[in-house]
């Protein structure tokens, strides 16, 4: 009895030649799909992104930004000059805003919860970068972080987003000795 059941379970799992053929035919098809499909997935073109940056007074490094402000004797400080740099790689005209925030206490989120000092505004071609200089003054001691937030503006929305892109430059404001 057990005999005749592996019989006919090896009868029913058994190919015969063309059998083997079909099978090996199908699994070529089925790997050769495969890889045309990565193939073509992975041309597509990368989906489009901004970026925003600085560079230091000189216009030259993303390293040595001013860190120290030092207030003079009558209450006022000399300014720190950092340059903000945005970048378009979205394949399509873009308008940006650069929110700058300055804050004393912790960054707990983004984007930060404060009125911005300063706002820029431009609109770039796809692959155009804007570079603008901004300037931050503080006249009291402590220690702050000043944000720059990139802002792209959404046509559908008819308003600006947080693109989730932005950079902190941390200054230290001492009083002068």
């Amino acid at each position: 009895m057990l005999s005749e059941i592996k019989q006919k379970f090896a009868d029913v799992l058994a190919l015969d030649s063309k059998g083997h053929k079909i099978a090996v035919a199908l699994a070529l098809i089925f790997v050769s799909s495969l890889l045309l499909s990565y193939y073509f997935v992975s041309r597509l073109p990368p989906e489009g992104y901004n970026t925003i940056y600085l560079l230091d007074y000189q216009h030259k490094k993303a390293i040595d930004y001013p860190e120290t402000l030092v207030i003079i004797s009558d209450g006022e400080s000399k300014a720190v000059n950092v340059w903000v740099v945005v970048e378009n790689h979205m394949g399509t005209s873009q308008a940006y805003q650069v929110l700058q925030k300055v804050v004393s206490n912790s960054i707990l989120s983004f984007p930060v919860e404060a009125e911005a000092t300063q706002s820029y505004m431009k609109t770039l071609g796809a692959g155009e970068k804007w570079e603008t200089l901004a300037t931050v003054s503080l006249n009291k001691t402590g220690s702050y972080s000043v944000v720059f937030e990139l802002w792209i503006y959404d046509s559908e929305a008819e308003a600006f987003r947080f693109s989730y892109n932005y950079c902190v430059l941390n200054i230290d404001v001492i009083a002068q000795a």
